[in-house]
């Protein structure tokens, strides 16, 4: 980051502006058997400026940080406000004034590793499945981390620098049963750099070897009897939900575009042992994935309880939609990169754990399924969902059975949730993917185990 500092530059902010220098750093490797097929480093950073004049708004990047772009990026969002104002003249108040500042950066204090030296770290882990588990078809392990810095300023006086890092390795394997491929996956790190989330290759062997064992049930597993099931989905899986199918809908840029959430504020949405939050960067004394704590319009993050015991409560905003909301901006404006504009994004959602036991969850169905690992889905806003599962177990008399095979599952959230009957009493979060709402951002999903009717894809 060439600028770090951008308080001088303060008095070039007329009307109501922001004024932004990032820098996203990427590594990224890949493995495949045992060949290197990826191995790169990329650097992306630039300045924007988003100016607002009377509700309409004017946003310029340029990719060069130095003097002369910022003047150039905040005066030419000056002229497309000013020119956008003229044409629509919305005639909007401005923001009330917000100015917190804040630098948070959790960059490590270790040495840092060359890229060589992460190679052969990754090469390790290879060579130990290799040898471990030589039936093996295949093997993937993919690094990648990502280092996003940046300063903010805005005419009301906030500011923000942060340096957010994340880095994590996936771990494909996959074995032949009666002449079809079977995978499954498991995903190490999370929040912080390389140095401060991998240690030694040999600390991710016992969790290796657990996958493996994954494996062979799901390869010896069955196909899953469709319809309506009882079932508990773990903490990735209720997450996924969390997210996709429930955040979104209360994302208020998407309730102003017809969201169903529109029409169930303050009425019942879910079974009562269901609260639901977007966590802005701590939970329970603890960091969370993705800590927020001035998002990128220079709001103060705070929790937004969307469900309180069932109950629909509110909305994640921006300045713009708290405004027309009438109520206070939450800190969810969100931009991944030096070019995207802020938009109303989660940050760490996931439902309150409850006081139920997984043993007893498990205990407690006679004939269900206990459903680990998502793949892709999509959900829409009204709240109707299609989720993969890639790891799953059957549940008889009580009593976990036999693994099964890639399925599915599906409904619409709200009723699902609505089915809720048991919560577990832990917090598992897990930070390996992106949300991808117009623009990539990194964001934070997990929760307790769910006991719930849902329905399940067969053969």
């Amino acid at each position: 980051m060439l600028i770090n500092n951008l308080n001088s530059y303060s008095s070039l902010l007329k009307d109501y502006t922001e004024l932004r220098v990032q820098e996203n750093r990427t590594l990224r490797i890949s493995l495949v058997k045992g060949n290197l097929v990826k191995n790169t480093k990329e650097i992306i950073g630039g300045v924007s400026a988003r100016v607002n004049k009377k509700g309409s708004w004017g946003f310029v990047s340029i990719p060069e940080i130095n003097l002369e772009s910022i003047k150039k990026a905040i005066q030419e969002a000056g002229y497309n406000a000013a020119f956008l104002n003229s044409k629509a003249n919305k005639g909007k108040e401005r923001f009330l004034p917000s100015n917190p500042t804040m630098e948070k950066s959790f960059a490590t204090h270790k040495t840092r590793l060359t890229q060589k030296e992460i190679m052969d770290y990754v090469k390790a882990v290879d060579a130990y499945i290799m040898t471990k588990y030589p039936n093996l078809i295949n093997r993937d392990i993919h690094v990648q981390c990502l280092d996003m810095e940046k300063n903010l300023l805005t005419s009301d006086g906030a500011s923000l620098y942060s340096m957010l890092p994340r880095s994590i390795i996936y771990v494909d394997l996959t074995l032949e049963k009666d002449g079809q491929p079977v995978n499954v996956t498991n995903v190490f790190g999370g929040r912080g750099q390389f140095e401060d989330n991998f240690d030694t290759p040999d600390k991710l062997y016992l969790e290796l070897d657990k996958t493996y064992e994954h494996l062979l049930k799901k390869s010896e597993g069955v196909y899953a009897d469709a319809g309506v099931k009882e079932c508990i989905l773990d903490a990735k899986l209720a997450g996924i939900l969390a997210h996709e199918a429930i955040g979104h809908t209360t994302e208020s840029d998407l309730v102003l575009g017809g969201s169903v959430a529109g029409d169930y504020l303050n009425k019942q949405v879910a079974s009562s042992l269901v609260s639901l939050v977007d966590f802005a960067h701590t939970y329970n004394g603890e960091l969370c994935p993705v800590p927020i704590y001035i998002d990128d319009e220079g709001t103060k993050s705070e929790d937004t309880v969307i469900i309180k015991d069932g109950i629909l409560k509110s909305f994640m905003h921006n300045k713009e939609t708290a405004q027309h909301f009438n109520v206070s901006p939450t800190g969810n404006a969100r931009a991944f990169e030096y070019f995207d504009e802020p938009l109303v994004r989660m940050r760490n959602t996931a439902i309150i754990p409850g006081n139920s036991k997984l043993e007893d969850m498990i205990a407690s169905i006679e004939d269900g399924y206990y459903l680990i690992d998502p793949s892709n889905g999509q959900a829409d806003s009204t709240s109707e969902f299609m989720f993969g599962v890639t790891l799953g177990y059957e549940i008889k008399n009580g009593k976990l059975g036999r693994g099964i095979k890639d399925t599915t599952i599906s409904g619409v959230a709200f009723d699902v949730l609505k089915t809720v009957s048991m919560v577990s009493d832990d917090m598992n979060w897990s930070a390996g993917g992106f949300c991808g709402k117009k623009q990539l951002i990194t964001v934070g999903m997990g929760g307790p185990a769910v006991k719930c009717k849902i329905n399940i894809g067969g053969r």
